[in-house]
């Protein structure tokens, strides 16, 4: 088979781009001419935009790595690890990942080659050769993050199965961590209260690990649980919706995810790009996660969604699990507005930040006053009967008193 050089990029089944292998590890990306000039093209994601607010189609390419939009579509840490070695792939060469995982990526966008060949290529390509039965049955999917989870179907009996090639579940399972004890249970009630709280979050569940069909050979079963949410990029009868992440939005690789975003980042485009309902939505949830204790809220843990193929609205909530338990300390590890730390999440830095993002003072003060009085309300009522251990509920208790706000807007 002749090596692939050419991979279309599809934004809901139809080609809108193409990534190029340039040799020598180098690739770039081009939109084609026709969505260039289609006056109603659906949007690929608020990073196209120049600053007249135009489609941006000139690009650079770039070594090893893909360009960060597409670098995100991929999997981190031991999930690209595991995928790679499933499809015999070299885990940090992303051009030849993204092909082989192309077909079920988060959001609308899927990836083809431009030639019609299907997945493997050649060995010399820099895919190691672990020969074609294993690459041809080589799980094909790809989920953000790091840990360890998978797409699922459910059944019509209530169960969930993992497709054999992992491709086209609607449901995502995240098995527990193998550092942390209790994630799942953890993120369970988190999302819960939140929920109870008036957030929007998907379906959620708690589920027996025994209770997962088919989970791939090779993955421990550590713990007793896994998290279990509904995708929300996907619809009932399988069609995507397109989403992207902030770390797409402002063009950082996954590995800047920390330290080269804010909370006001966010802010700044909820504020310009959605509407008031995404406002309050954001600081609600930026409220309760400070009161949770919740160190992971990064970059690619806030979402856009395209509902309408052309503007954005917030994505639902996802990956709410207080870390505070198994990393105490006070950094938030991203900057809310001026400051690092839990401990200054005060009314007056909520306003700093709604200040400098260019959002109303009181929208933001009224939102976060809500959440605060709710929270202590389910906290209080729901906190014994969720199924988090003692060592979370305890470590929140703990941590929440240390945020200010919660006295101030109590």
């Amino acid at each position: 088979m002749s090596s692939v050089s050419v991979l279309n990029v599809n934004l809901y089944g139809k080609p809108i781009g193409t990534l190029t292998n340039l040799g020598g590890d180098r690739t770039i990306f081009a939109f084609t001419d026709e969505y260039i000039e289609h006056p109603d093209r659906p949007t690929l994601g608020l990073g196209f935009k120049d600053e007249f607010g135009e489609l941006y189609t000139d690009f650079r390419p770039y070594q090893k790595r893909i360009m960060p939009f597409f670098s995100n579509l991929l999997p981190e840490g031991h999930l690209r690890k595991y995928l790679a070695e499933q499809a015999g792939v070299h885990p940090e060469r992303e051009f030849y990942l993204l092909w082989a995982l192309g077909h079920d990526l988060p959001g609308a966008i899927t990836i083809t080659p431009s030639d019609g060949d299907s997945w493997p290529p050649h060995a010399a390509d820099g895919v190691a050769d672990h020969g074609d039965d294993r690459r041809e049955n080589a799980l094909r999917f790809s989920l953000a993050g790091v840990q360890l989870k998978f797409s699922a179907v459910m059944e019509a009996s209530g169960g969930l199965t993992i497709p054999a090639s992992g491709v086209g579940g609607s449901w995502i399972i995240k098995l527990p961590s193998r550092e942390f004890s209790g994630v799942p249970e953890n993120e369970f009630s988190m999302m819960k209260l939140a929920s109870l709280i008036g957030m929007n979050v998907p379906a959620i569940d708690l589920v027996s690990i025994n209770a997962i069909n088919n989970l791939p050979e090779g993955v421990d079963k550590i713990g007793k649980h896994a998290f279990v949410i509904e995708r929300f990029d996907r619809l009932s009868d399988g069609s995507r919706v397109h989403i992207e992440d902030f770390a797409q939005v402002y063009g950082l690789y996954p590995e800047d995810k920390y330290g080269n975003g804010t909370f006001r980042n966010i802010a700044q485009v909820i504020a310009a790009e959605g509407n008031d309902a995404d406002i309050i939505e954001y600081i609600r949830r930026l409220t309760f996660n400070m009161l949770i204790g919740n160190a992971d809220m990064h970059m690619k843990n806030w979402s856009l969604i395209y509902p309408d193929r052309r503007y954005v609205s917030l994505a639902p909530a996802y990956d709410f699990v207080a870390t505070v338990p198994y990393l105490p300390g006070d950094a938030t590890n991203m900057k809310i507005s001026r400051a690092k730390v839990f401990s200054a999440f005060s009314l007056d830095e909520l306003t700093h930040l709604a200040v400098k993002a260019a959002i109303p003072k009181k929208m933001a003060i009224d939102a976060a006053r809500e959440t605060v009085q709710l929270f202590r309300e389910h906290w209080d009522a729901e906190a014994p009967n969720l199924p988090m251990n003692d060592e979370v509920r305890s470590a929140v208790e703990t941590h929440m008193k240390t945020v200010p706000i919660l006295e101030e807007l109590s």
